[in-house]
């Protein structure tokens, strides 16, 4: 069972980055509040991962956060939820927030991710919120926090596109939704870009 890998980002997009090690690139799975967090990151990088086995192929998931990884766990074991739909869930709040809606059970807030309907959120409370209730998701930083760089506009653009096309999304309905929040705000950065398309997709 892999634990963790260290080492420099060969890659990176909002969905995917390869990391090396031993000689070795590690292609890895990633949300988009691991994206965040790796943006910032100088030198090496500590990802915590989670290695899923299904029958055509092995995936590995890395979080930035022991936290993440724990939410990210729980998350695929509640009825109806996989791996994919667990990130798209952790790429639209963050462990904390996530945490949050559960206690409270805010069915608002988890209807408003993408692919989550009324019967999901309800179970997710059902299934969740004790376990969530008995640990705390502290965002355990292991990365340094350097500044993160800026982005050409239509670099932006092209990333968001292509990170959504790979979750799953149509690319005409993509396109459609990025360049509609784009007219109304040139001034995202690609994380915000991402999180507020994933909404109105």
């Amino acid at each position: 069972m892999y634990e963790y890998i260290k080492g420099p980002v060969a890659e990176l997009s909002p969905t995917h980055a390869v990391v090396e090690g031993g000689g070795l690139g590690y292609h890895i799975l990633i949300s988009l509040q691991t994206f965040s967090a790796l943006q910032k990151e100088q030198g090496p990088v500590h990802l915590w991962l989670h290695h899923h086995v299904r029958e055509d192929a092995q995936l590995l998931y890395g979080f930035a956060h022991k936290g993440e990884r724990e939410m990210f766990r729980l998350l695929i074991a509640t009825s109806g939820i996989g791996p994919n739909s667990a990130r798209m869930i952790l790429s639209s709040l963050s462990s904390e927030e996530l945490r949050q809606a559960l206690l409270t059970e805010d069915l608002m807030r988890l209807k408003s991710i993408k692919g989550i309907g009324l019967k999901t959120a309800q179970r997710l409370i059902v299934e969740l919120k004790d376990k969530v209730a008995k640990t705390g998701f502290e965002e355990d930083a292991l990365l340094s926090a350097g500044p993160s760089g800026g982005t050409a506009h239509s670099s932006i653009r092209q990333e968001a596109s292509s990170a959504l096309q790979m979750l799953g999304f149509p690319k005409a309905a993509v396109d459609k939704t990025i360049d509609h929040l784009l007219r109304q705000h040139a001034g995202y950065t690609l994380e915000e870009l991402i999180k507020i398309a994933l909404k109105q997709i």
